[in-house]
C-alpha cells in the first residue's frame, strides 16, 4: 500500500472511532447515565474517551492535514471557498475548530461542575459535538462523492 492509501485508511479508522463513539455516547451511554443519575458512570465513560476518542481525533487531525496538503499544497488556498477543494478543506477545518472548542469547554468548564450540577449539563454539549462529528464525516465523504462541490 502506498503512503497516500495508508494515510486515507488511518483517517477513515480515526473517523470510524470518533463518529461511532459520539453516536454511542449520544444515543446510549449518556441517556443511560442520566437515567440512573450515576456520575461515576460518566467518569468511566470519560476515561475511555480519553484513551480511545482523543487519540482517534489526533490521528484524524494529523492525517487530515496531510490529505489537505496533498490535495492543495498551497496552504493559503485551504479557505478559498470559490475552489471546490478549498471549500471542502475549509469546511473541515472550521468544523474541527468548533470540535476543539467544544472539547476545551467540556474539559475545563463542564467536567469540573459535574459533581455539583449533575449530568444534565452535558445533554446539549454531547448533541452538538455529535452533530459536528457527523458533519465532519459528511464533508469528508464529499471529497469522493462530490456532494458539496
Amino acid at each position: 500500500m502506498n503512503t497516500y492509501g495508508t494515510v486515507v485508511v488511518l483517517h477513515l479508522l480515526g473517523a470510524c472511532v470518533w463518529v461511532g463513539w459520539h453516536l454511542a455516547l449520544a444515543f446510549s451511554l449518556l441517556p443511560q447515565a442520566l437515567r440512573v443519575q450515576d456520575n461515576f458512570l460518566w467518569h468511566r465513560i470519560e476515561s475511555v474517551y480519553r484513551t480511545v476518542g482523543i487519540p482517534a481525533l489526533v490521528v484524524q487531525t494529523m492525517t487530515g492535514f496531510l490529505l489537505a496538503y496533498g490535495h492543495l499544497p498551497r496552504v493559503g488556498s485551504w479557505f478559498d471557498f470559490d475552489n471546490p477543494m478549498g471549500r471542502l478543506i475549509g469546511m473541515k477545518i472550521l468544523l474541527l475548530a468548533l470540535t476543539f472548542g467544544l472539547g476545551i469547554d467540556l474539559r475545563f468548564r463542564l467536567l469540573p461542575r459535574i459533581e455539583t450540577t449533575g449530568l444534565g449539563i452535558l445533554r446539549w454539549h454531547v448533541a452538538l459535538i455529535t452533530v459536528l462529528s457527523v458533519l465532519l464525516a459528511f464533508v469528508g465523504a464529499s471529497f469522493r462523492i462530490g456532494w458539496l462541490y
